[in-house]
């Protein structure tokens, strides 16, 4: 095993690598930008380097500048995380030359499936199952409508070399066909640099459906079941959980034996998924190869009582798989919600600044936490590179957190997500917490009718006309400003008469105006002081207000007859 890896990450994901090694007495190298040099990642590392500037180019995808710094701290091993230089053949050759091993896939690998048309043509050879349409070198433009129209529309146009939802045009009709294959080449050739596509057809209402592949360099290959990730917005995950609500046996065994036969035709080492897209009717096709660790990992280390970061270090130095195929088996139920500054309600613009307040659910992070000897892992885990009082930076990906829960069947797991979002508080940015939950909770979702279509297919539902806050609302954010201001009193009344904020006054009652805003409107809340509390109200309403406890940010109030509890 290892003594010292470097990871070439930053975010929740050098955290996830960083807390496996300490859990394996392995010591961490962080790398870092100028952005992040008080970042999360950088202070749980046993040791940490400044790579460069704040944009990425400058530092985390520097391969020179990483490798450098692995040979300096003395690390054997490069663990590449996710995204940046983690499924870069280039980098996974440099590493080798230096005499570092890369923690993933020989670089054949990657090269072999980082074409979407040449990886097609691979799993056309091994039998994979494939989606009718044409994934061949010949780009000429009346050729590929000739193509299409013997598909058969709609029909789906890709870039070869793409991912991340970029370079991807649906078409309904032949006459659209040449100004959506102009349209996608220009932003294939934009995004990546290769205006290559291919033509598949387009399937409605389909389930993306992927599954989780782990080889040794000993010529084992296991799949640790499947996941659904059929919610998503522009092509982006939104929801993941394990395992597919609705899946047979036979057909997770056909998808698994698939995926394995992938694998296995690249030559594979080490984790990756194999993505499929899925037919309502149960059929399955290949859709591509993420040769990494995928973002929503955690939730089949959940229901399969594995880490796989663990497995990623075992495998790297050269051991066995830690389990057999007939050793795996699933438990449960896990679903992941994915934690963004951002603001849903302006097109999921990213929320820039300070995270000036945050508040959790009780839970584990980067670990499985819970009972190891009835074998039941923790009913929610974080997985979060921010901490409160940390900036999200226009630099990176605004995600604060993954938010993962376990239930004994999917029901518990959707109970428990949508009472774990309610409980997370973010002050200071713009969240998808809201909205999270409004999906969680959304029938389609909790009925499992799922599909890539469902978010825009119920759009009224999770984005739904932005209200005023209630006078409940009101009267949390005036209480917790007026006890402020009473304990701030209580500390200096001794001192200075004049600071009492007790609102006493010899010939009359106090009375004064307080002003809330938010993205809807300015909301002003009159208050009248009384000897047990405030009078507050909005034009003709009024209500009795007073602090029944507090302890911290959060607070007990009466207003009128009803209690009220929240945390400010």
């Amino acid at each position: 095993m290892f003594s010292k890896i470097l990871i070439a990450n930053r975010g929740e994901i050098a955290c996830r690598v960083a807390a496996t090694a300490h859990r394996m007495g392995v010591k961490s190298v962080a790398v870092y930008s100028e952005a992040d040099a008080n970042a999360k990642h950088v202070a749980i590392s046993d040791e940490a380097v400044l790579i460069g500037p704040a944009p990425a180019k400058e530092s985390y995808l520097c391969a020179d500048k990483i490798i450098a710094v692995a040979l300096a701290t003395g690390a054997q091993a490069i663990h590449p995380g996710y995204g940046f230089l983690s499924e870069n053949a280039a980098f996974a050759d440099a590493c080798a030359k230096a005499g570092l091993v890369f923690i993933g896939p020989p670089a054949s690998a990657i090269r072999a499936m980082g074409s979407k048309s040449a990886a097609k043509e691979l799993m056309e050879k091994a039998k994979v199952p494939l989606v009718p349409g044409y994934h061949g070198a010949n780009q000429d433009a009346d050729f590929l409508q000739t193509q299409a129209d013997k598909i058969g529309y709609p029909v789906l146009l890709k870039a070869s070399a793409g991912g991340g939802g970029k370079g991807m045009r649906i078409v309904e009709r032949s006459a659209d066909f040449k100004a959506a294959l102009a349209s996608c080449k220009r932003e294939a050739i934009s995004s990546f640099g290769d205006d290559q596509v291919l033509v598949e057809k387009y399937l409605t209402r389909p389930r993306h459906i992927e599954i989780q592949v782990f080889a040794d360099s000993h010529g084992d290959c296991v799949y640790l079941f499947e996941r659904d990730c059929s919610v998503q917005r522009r092509h982006q995950k939104v929801l993941e959980e394990a395992p597919a609500p609705g899946m047979t046996p036979a057909r997770r065994q056909a998808m698994g034996e698939a995926a394995v036969a992938a694998a296995k035709a690249v030559g594979y080492v080490g984790a990756g998924t194999v993505e499929f897209i899925a037919n309502q009717d149960g059929s399955f096709y290949f859709m591509e190869m993420n040769t990494r660790l995928q973002v929503e990992h955690p939730v089949t280390e959940m229901i399969t009582g594995t880490d796989l970061v663990e497995w990623q270090l075992r495998v790297a130095s050269g051991e066995r798989l830690p389990l057999r195929q007939d050793q795996l088996a699933i438990n449960g139920h896990a679903i992941e919600a994915r934690v963004y500054a951002e603001n849903p309600e302006k097109g999921f613009l990213p929320s820039i600044g300070t995270l000036r307040h945050m508040r959790t659910p009780p839970a584990v992070t980067f670990e499985l936490g819970g009972d190891a000897e009835l074998g039941l892992p923790a009913a929610i885990r974080i997985d979060s590179g921010v901490r409160q009082g940390d900036a999200i930076s226009p630099f990176y990906d605004p995600m604060i957190a993954k938010l993962i829960v376990w239930g004994k069947d999917r029901d518990t797991a959707l109970a428990r997500m949508a009472q774990a979002l309610s409980e997370y508080q973010i002050v200071g940015l713009a969240s998808n917490i809201g909205f999270l939950k409004r999906l969680i909770l959304s029938k389609p979702f909790a009925t499992a009718d799922l599909d890539t279509g469902l978010i825009e297919r119920n759009q009224d539902e999770l984005f739904p006309d932005s209200a005023p806050p209630s006078i409940q609302v009101l009267a949390l954010a005036a209480a917790a400003l007026l006890q402020a201001e009473r304990e701030h009193a209580h500390k200096h009344a001794a001192a200075d008469p004049w600071a009492d904020a007790s609102g006493w006054r010899m010939n009359g009652v106090l009375q004064r105006q307080l002003d809330f805003a938010d993205e809807t409107g300015a909301y002003p809340l009159a208050v009248r002081y009384r000897q047990d509390g405030w009078t507050i109200g909005q034009g003709t309403s009024n209500s009795a207000l007073r602090v029944a406890a507090h302890e911290g940010a959060v607070l007990a109030l009466q207003l009128a007859d009803h209690a009220l509890h929240g945390t400010v």
